[in-house]
């Protein structure tokens, strides 16, 4: 991930919802019949997954520098 994407995705909650929001998708895509969509989005989940979950590494807090 770019350094950009590893800030944004610190929080916890943000890494959960959109872990969530593309498992619905998925869900919504095989309900309605769309195997193919239903295919492709269940990968960009697992990717979600293991990209938020499975190997992020949270940034340390840098401490405080007060001279």
């Amino acid at each position: 991930m770019k350094e950009k994407d590893l800030l944004f995705f610190q929080p916890l909650w943000r890494r959960i919802a959109v872990t969530l929001f593309c498992a619905g998708w998925a869900g919504w895509e095989w309900l309605s019949g769309q195997h193919l969509w239903g295919i492709i989005i269940t990968g960009v989940t697992l990717y979600c997954y293991w990209t938020l979950f499975h190997t992020f590494v949270p940034a340390k807090p840098e401490p405080d520098k007060k001279g």
